[in-house]
């Protein structure tokens, strides 16, 4: 007999109530007596990676450990030294981050260095983030952070303009020589990830305006009328605020957009319900149409929607976000039935961990369904092969350092307790020192393949390497009650703010219903923009 929970597999058809809102960790958490060394050797990587980019890279943006040398991939503003700060200080490592704030006395943000457009999301995750995390952890003492913060705010803020007047949603990218926005299609990832930063700048600054402009950008991407409730098209034209194409993915180009739904609820307790509401709309669709679950194994997934409505069952590392935003979304709607998904969701995300070589996940990987239309005639029989013994098949096998499958593995053992969770994270820590280290550096380096160590090494130290993989790996064997997650929401880079006490309901209780306005589909298969390092469009 198949080990099925109906509710994953039939439609979402339970009736929406209004409940108090739940603690989102376990109120109990202990730790075992050996978490403090996971947790000592988490930090011991960290100071190993960050030797390497002190030494072979200081003050440019990436390290590359194998080649020893610099890359400037995000501008040239110093990009693993901001986004790390927030690590720094929760590790303790009070010289590196003393080091660090120096540092962000020099940076000049009104100038890209390299010459290069900014791309006002990777801009505002990592240096924005950074900046206003740092500030925060720090005591709101160090004044210099919210400086650059605003100063890199106030250019980034030219990316809302076509032809002289505001737009809804911003361009994605910004040429700062001519405070000029590239006109181009952007996502909705790109538009609709930047409220938690720019409102926590305005709660600072004073100034509503940063708020207003990231807030107005995620509403406005709400209402746009969507393929499914809640569920908006990938693609959009800032120029229109207009959807482009109808392809629905949780997955790389529109993740964080419902990421930040329900996080930018919880972090300003706003009385609007529309951001509570549409997250729980997106939830309610991606179970009566995206969930499924593998015809091997019984893993549970989401899939992708085409242009079209056709149903891709395709996943990302990327996209193995969604299972701790579901477990934190479901708890503050006092919701177990999406808490218990989200922490499936979490599992298929760690059995592409478990099922490779390296014991380190790709990053794209496919399955076939138990309601599959599709067959294995258009794979590979090394694909067939390895979907017969673990439930998926790789179709990109590199890993670039992403956090996802570990940042949920965290929300998972701080809401339930479950030590699972923790032996899950020291295989990871184990895997981390025997593929990725790089012994003549000291630095660490992702994998052209996770499934085949003999394939070599990228050669790339990504910054969301400090902020976001050896962060969620700490805290995992840290003290609950630091950096609790009833006392702050992580940005999508893992960044913390500090949130208020949580409101005693999030959202009406109600699914929104279809749009006034039917979707239209409109140029489909029109290009979009790239994502994130190394991946296209659709993730396919």
């Amino acid at each position: 007999m198949l080990r099925v929970l109906p509710l994953l597999l039939l439609p979402f058809t339970y009736t929406p109530v209004l409940t108090l809102a739940g603690s989102v960790q376990r109120p109990d958490l202990q730790l075992p007596a050996s978490a403090a060394a996971n947790r000592d050797a988490v930090k011991d990587i960290f100071v190993r990676s960050y030797e390497s980019y002190r030494k072979y890279a200081f003050g440019h943006d990436d390290v590359l450990p194998v080649s020893q040398r610099s890359l400037d991939s995000r501008n040239g503003w110093g990009a693993s030294i901001v986004d790390a700060m927030s690590t720094m200080y929760i590790m303790g490592l009070d010289g590196y981050f003393t080091e660090a704030i120096n540092f962000v006395k020099t940076i000049d943000f009104n100038v890209s260095k390299t010459g290069a457009t900014v791309s006002v999301f990777e801009t505002t995750i990592r240096y924005l983030g950074g900046l206003l995390s740092a500030y925060e952890l720090s005591g709101k003492k160090e004044s210099v952070l919210l400086e650059k913060a605003k100063q890199v705010a106030d250019k980034m803020a030219f990316a809302w303009q076509f032809r002289g007047q505001e737009t809804r949603v911003p361009f994605g990218s910004l040429n700062f020589a001519r405070n000029q926005p590239s006109q181009s299609t952007s996502n909705i990832a790109e538009a609709g990830t930047l409220d938690l930063e720019w409102a926590t700048l305005s709660k600072y600054t004073g100034n509503d305006t940063y708020r207003r402009l990231a807030e107005g950008s995620a509403r406005a991407i709400a209402n746009i009328p969507a393929p499914l409730p809640g569920l908006a098209a990938q693609g959009i034209d800032p120029s229109t605020t207009s959807s482009v194409g109808g392809y629905i993915t949780w997955g790389g180009g529109s993740d964080s957009y419902f990421e930040y739904l329900i996080k930018y609820a919880r972090l300003t307790n706003t009385n609007d319900n529309l951001f509570a509401d549409t997250w729980h709309t997106a939830i309610d669709s991606s179970i009566r149409h995206l969930l499924k679950n593998s015809a091997v194994g019984n893993y549970t997934y989401l899939a992708d929607q085409d242009d079209y409505g056709n149903i891709v069952e395709t996943s990302s590392h990327l996209a193995c976000f969604h299972g701790g935003n579901w477990i934190l979304g479901g708890k503050l709607l006092n919701n177990e039935t999406i808490v218990s998904i989200g922490l499936a969701l979490a599992d298929a995300c760690w059995n592409t961990y478990a099922s490779t070589e390296t014991g380190i996940g790709p990053e794209g990987f496919a399955f076939i369904s138990q309601d599959s239309l599709s067959t294995l005639d258009a794979i590979s029989p090394e694909q067939k092969a390895f979907n017969a013994q673990h439930g998926f098949f790789i179709t990109s096998s590199g890993y670039i350092l992403r956090p996802e499958v570990l940042e949920s593995n965290f929300y998972a053992w701080r809401a339930t307790g479950n030590e699972l969770y923790l032996d899950r994270a020291a295989r990871a820590i184990i895997s981390f020192n025997k593929y990725l280290n790089v012994g003549t550096s000291g630095g660490f380096s992702g994998l052209k393949d996770a499934n085949n160590f003999s394939a070599g090494r990228d050669d790339h130290t990504e910054s969301f390497w400090f902020a976001e993989v050896l962060k969620y790996l700490y805290l995992t064997f840290d003290d609950p009650k630091h950096i609790s997650l009833d006392d702050y929401v992580f940005n999508t880079e893992a960044h913390p703010f500090e949130a208020p006490p949580a409101r005693p309901l999030y959202g009406s209780g109600h699914i929104l219903g279809k749009s006034p306005h039917p979707f239209v589909l409109q140029s489909p298969g029109a290009p979009l923009p790239q994502v994130s390092p190394h991946v296209s469009p659709n993730n396919v």
